[in-house]
């Protein structure tokens, strides 16, 4: 699908997949609510799907055999985890997501929003953050970003425009870093208050663009997944499914690398 949400454009091509009857389906859905008429249809044709990266919603999942991926809540946690060492005493916070309608982020949103709250909320994404242990949401946030890099950009620069104390800023995904000399124009009068900890940026995933980024002073803590092993064991589980074995364990949760400024070099796993 297109870079920026892809929802409808995912879906279509799941039902192209299910019409051309193909052997098997993994697929990490953009919109979960949509992609489940597409696995429904995938479910009545007889052909195994598998989901990864984000998965479908709680009502969805017998339209899948297993989710192999992240504990996206858990990225969650571990993002709010390190918020917490750097501000004990809570303060103000932004949370930038990906798309409304993406489950993974939502899960993760609720991670945050849980761990800083002292308490869990009913649903995906959480509730919101007014006051919980200190904490409060400002105005404007969550940002929502459909996964258009250059425009999380743009919504840091805008928010530390209007909200120049704000005390934390967490992306549930690495959006803004994935544009690097953006990212870096943008965060480089902030650096100061980063090393201080006048500002807990804070950002999902950890690839090597990401950490060199954290090695500059432009964060302070990444919680990544690992997308390799992700995609090597849906792969093989498909495969292993296509000849007759049984299906993963549901879920199949492939781990977390949480780096903070103590263990840097060490963080991620091999």
């Amino acid at each position: 699908p297109g870079e920026h949400g892809g929802g409808e454009e995912q879906v279509q091509i799941v039902q192209d997949l299910v019409a051309k009857k193909v052997d098997g389906i993994a697929v990490a859905p953009a919109n979960a609510a949509a992609m489940a008429v597409a696995l429904q249809a995938a479910k009545g044709a007889g052909i195994p799907v598998l989901t990864w990266d984000s998965d479908v919603l709680p009502e969805n999942k017998d339209l899948r055999l297993a989710y192999i991926g992240t504990h996206n809540y858990e990225i969650g946690v571990n993002i709010a985890k390190i918020v917490q060492t750097i501000k004990p005493k809570g303060g103000t916070i932004c949370i930038q997501s990906g798309g409304a309608a993406a489950a993974n982020h939502n899960e993760r949103m609720k991670g945050i929003r849980d761990t800083l709250a002292g308490k869990s909320s009913a649903q995906s994404p959480g509730d919101r953050l007014t006051g919980q242990n200190g904490w409060k949401e400002i105005d404007g946030c969550p940002l929502y970003t459909n996964d258009d890099f250059p425009v999380s950009v743009q919504q840091f620069q805008d928010i530390m425009a209007k909200n120049p104390n704000l005390d934390a800023f967490t992306p549930t995904g690495g959006f803004p870093q994935f544009v690097p000399d953006a990212n870096r124009a943008a965060v480089a009068p902030f650096k100061d208050k980063i090393a201080k900890k006048e500002l807990a940026l804070v950002v999902a995933d950890t690839l090597p663009v990401q950490i060199d980024q954290m090695k500059e002073g432009l964060s302070l803590g990444q919680v990544g997944q690992r997308p390799f092993e992700m995609g090597y064991k849906t792969m093989f589980a498909l495969k292993d499914v296509k000849g007759g074995k049984a299906p993963p364990a549901d879920p199949t949760y492939t781990g977390l690398d949480v780096c903070t400024s103590k263990n840097l070099d060490t963080c991620i796993a091999k």
